[in-house]
């Protein structure tokens, strides 16, 4: 791990494998479990062009890393998360192979080009915007609803970024499902595969991870869900083969 600025409300947190860490603070969102899923679940190449949106503190491009050799790029629109971003990648020494923008994705759409990279993943808010979310922080409150970009932003930026074949790969909430996948049509991307994210046996699903094809003809794959949490309340163990998993993706 290499010296980097620690300001004085951030904290080093260990993301437990492949000795990688990962700068946060108690001021801004930090990454949950939702990013990390992701993270393993995501369809990436072992080469070419990644790209993250939504990319926060960096903890998806940074555990991308580990199943690619890849070029990884992430865009973040909150100036302290980007930094931290950045200063995460120099920390685990993956500068020559991650790069964290700065910006608002729907500009990178406009400035980019069209098809520019092989995989898209992304975290997006949640929640649409209603009177009571400013209440949380201005981080937390960007973090969390679409105040800075809408579901229809994000397909739509995904649409143009990604290469005609190329695989989009999203977490977000199960209620907002029929919406993800009227999006994905609207433009042009077709949900291949999805699974549901359940905190115990017998729960309901509190995250749905999907994969979407640009240009791809219609069939869809339900996958066996996945359950978080033993009755002991200890993880079952393909979470922890997620979290300490295998070094090599599937391409």
């Amino acid at each position: 791990m290499r010296n980097v600025e620690i300001y004085e409300t951030e904290r080093v947190d260990d993301l437990l494998t492949h000795d990688l860490s990962i700068i946060q603070s108690e001021q801004v969102f930090s990454f949950s479990m939702d990013a990390v899923l992701l993270a393993r679940f995501a369809n990436i190449p072992k080469y070419g062009r990644i790209l993250d949106l939504c990319s926060g503190n960096g903890v998806i491009p940074i555990l991308l890393s580990t199943r690619t050799k890849a070029l990884i790029e992430g865009i973040e629109i909150q100036p302290r998360l980007a930094d931290m971003a950045r200063r995460s990648v120099e920390m685990n020494g993956l500068k020559e192979r991650v790069n964290i923008m700065e910006g608002d994705l729907r500009d990178l759409a406009k400035e980019g080009g069209n098809g520019i990279y092989d995989a898209i993943t992304v975290n997006p808010p949640y929640m649409p915007l209603t009177g009571g979310d400013l209440k949380l922080s201005e981080h937390q409150s960007i973090a969390r609803h679409e105040i800075h970009c809408t579901l229809e932003d994000v397909a739509q930026v995904a649409m143009r970024l990604v290469k005609p074949g190329g695989k989009i790969s999203m977490v977000h909430r199960p209620q907002r499902l029929g919406d993800i996948i009227t999006m994905f049509r609207k433009y042009r991307m077709e949900p291949k595969v999805i699974r549901f994210v359940h905190p115990r046996a017998g729960s309901e699903a509190n995250m749905v991870l999907i994969e979407a094809h640009r240009d791809g003809k219609p069939d869809v794959k339900i996958l066996p869900p996945l359950i978080v949490y033993q009755e002991s309340g200890e993880y079952f163990h393909e979470v922890m083969d997620i979290y300490y998993g295998p070094k090599e993706g599937k391409a």
